[in-house]
């Protein structure tokens, strides 16, 4: 039994080409920080997050720097909780890379994203836009939804996948060390 062509894909990007991917890599590092492009590097992810090959969608690109966040050390007098020399950052850098994107594109909103590659010094995404303006995108009923005002700026808010795994909305466990998220924890007054 022959699989599909997606299923071909999938398995292919897990366990990807070392040498190709270096590749890809070095001339990714040689472009914008943040790139539109023609079509996914991964099909198959794109699709499955809701990608369409039409009008009214876009993929951009995005280039993160790992690595821990150094806080600037203090100029004046000893403060012991400032001399900590790493922050650790609330967000994942997904959601990092969505929100740098859409600041990119403020005509477009934030559908989903997918990982792409890692090297020493960055992490690859691919974000997938959709321009709501456009007559393609209102007309479809699987993504009309998008148009409403109450959905505009959702990266912003947390609204993205990502967005929801970083404040802890996946799971309702007590071991769930993110519930209640940062914001809520402020809101309420700990």
């Amino acid at each position: 039994m022959t699989k599909g062509l997606y299923h071909q894909l999938r398995q292919t990007w897990k366990k990807p080409n070392p040498e190709r991917l270096r590749e890809l890599m070095i001339e990714w590092r040689k472009d914008n920080t943040i790139k539109k492009i023609d079509k996914p590097t991964r099909l198959d992810r794109a699709h499955s997050l809701g990608y369409k090959a039409k009008k009214g969608f876009v993929i951009a690109r995005v280039r993160i720097q790992r690595g821990g966040r150094k806080r600037p050390r203090p100029s004046k007098a000893r403060r012991s909780k400032r001399m900590t020399p790493r922050k650790t950052v609330k967000m994942n850098y997904k959601w990092i890379a969505e929100q740098r994107t859409q600041k990119k594109f403020p005509n477009l909103e934030v559908l989903n994203s997918y990982p792409l590659a890692k090297d020493g010094r960055h992490y690859f995404y691919e974000v997938i836009l959709v321009d709501y303006s456009k007559p393609e995108i209102k007309k479809d009923k699987k993504i009309n939804w998008i148009t409403k005002k109450t959905n505009q700026h959702r990266v912003h808010r947390g609204l993205t996948s990502s967005g929801k795994k970083s404040r802890g909305l996946r799971k309702k466990s007590p071991e769930n060390k993110n519930r209640p998220s940062v914001r809520a924890g402020k809101r309420r007054g700990k």
